[in-house]
């Protein structure tokens, strides 16, 4: 059967070509901040990729298909969308089937970029391991994407809403390969650092292609996470945003607040309580691992012409 991918002609005729592409979720256009930002975001992230060499796959679904990209027309109509479905892998075949508009998160962007032949996504954060999950099993599916999927996915750690211990030690259990960049530290993504090593280091966009491109010849499942620390200049540091964070859950938890409503609710409790740096910095961080992703994605290309 084909596969229900709609490519824009620039990226069909790259990907045929060889030329090095990164995929990008569409969640943070339509559950990340109000619009025009979120479309302003979405232009810069993309503007970004390009800059850096590559050519932007931003993922989305729309009228029971998966694009793989999306044209300035199709770009404003998601960002102005407001019941777009949060599809994760349970929910891709669903929402296709339903023709529904679905933003893509971590798990699924992965899926669909793997459909379309991608080898890098970047992102802002990984979902993870819940505080509390030992008595919720709250666990997003995003960790075990990345121990099924075969693509490199660059991001700023976890978030550090989540329990990040037990999120590195789901993904050890998955044989995922967690590999800090530039550092020894997991970076906790407003922050550099998580207070935790990352169980792998690479210095180099080259050593992390060379790393995903053995995984394939070896046959190994699943895919990379590239655990990119914030720019030192955009961060906010480790003792100032774990209060900020306790408070949030606290108030999270007061209020009955649980399952999928938890997340959207401590981001945006965060962002009144840095003032709005939160974010600032989460838009840092987005366009830094654009910036990795792109390298990453041209030393694949030029790998795989040799």
């Amino acid at each position: 059967m084909t596969l229900p991918l709609i490519f824009t002609p620039e990226l069909r005729a790259a990907l045929d070509a060889g030329q090095p592409v990164v995929a990008l979720e569409s969640t943070i256009i339509t559950h990340g901040m109000p619009y025009p930002q979120n479309l302003q975001t979405a232009q810069a992230v993309e503007a970004e990729v390009r800059a850096s060499g590559a050519l932007p796959a931003t993922i989305a679904l729309m009228d029971g298909a998966i694009h793989i990209g999306l044209d300035p027309d199709l770009l404003e109509r998601l960002a102005q969308t407001r019941d777009a479905m949060k599809v994760s892998r349970a929910d891709l075949a669903m929402c296709l089937a339903k023709r529904a508009t679905g933003a893509t998160t971590v798990a699924a962007t992965m899926i669909c970029a793997h459909l379309a032949g991608i080898d890098v996504f970047a992102t802002g954060g990984i979902g993870g391991v819940h505080r509390g999950a030992e008595d919720s099993f709250d666990i997003s599916a995003d960790l075990l994407e990345l121990g099924a999927t075969p693509v490199s996915v660059v991001a700023a750690g976890a978030k550090a809403i989540l329990d990040i211990p037990k999120t590195l030690e789901v993904l050890e259990t998955h044989g995922v390969p967690v590999i800090a960049y530039g550092q020894d530290d997991f970076p906790a993504f407003w922050s550099r650092s998580s207070g935790l090593p990352a169980p792998l280091r690479a210095d180099s966009a080259a050593e992390i292609a060379a790393s995903h491109l053995m995984r394939a010849r070896l046959g190994l499942p699943g895919g990379q996470l590239i655990a990119n620390p914030i720019p030192p200049e955009a961060e906010i540091a480790r003792e100032e945003i774990v209060p900020v964070i306790e408070t949030a859950l606290a108030e999270a938890k007061s209020q009955g607040i649980a399952a999928k409503a938890v997340t959207p609710f401590l981001l945006s409790r965060i962002f009144e309580l840095t003032e709005g740096r939160s974010l600032d910095a989460n838009i840092a961080l987005v366009l830094n691992n654009a910036r990795l992703g792109a390298q990453i994605a041209g030393e694949i290309a030029r790998s795989k012409r040799r």
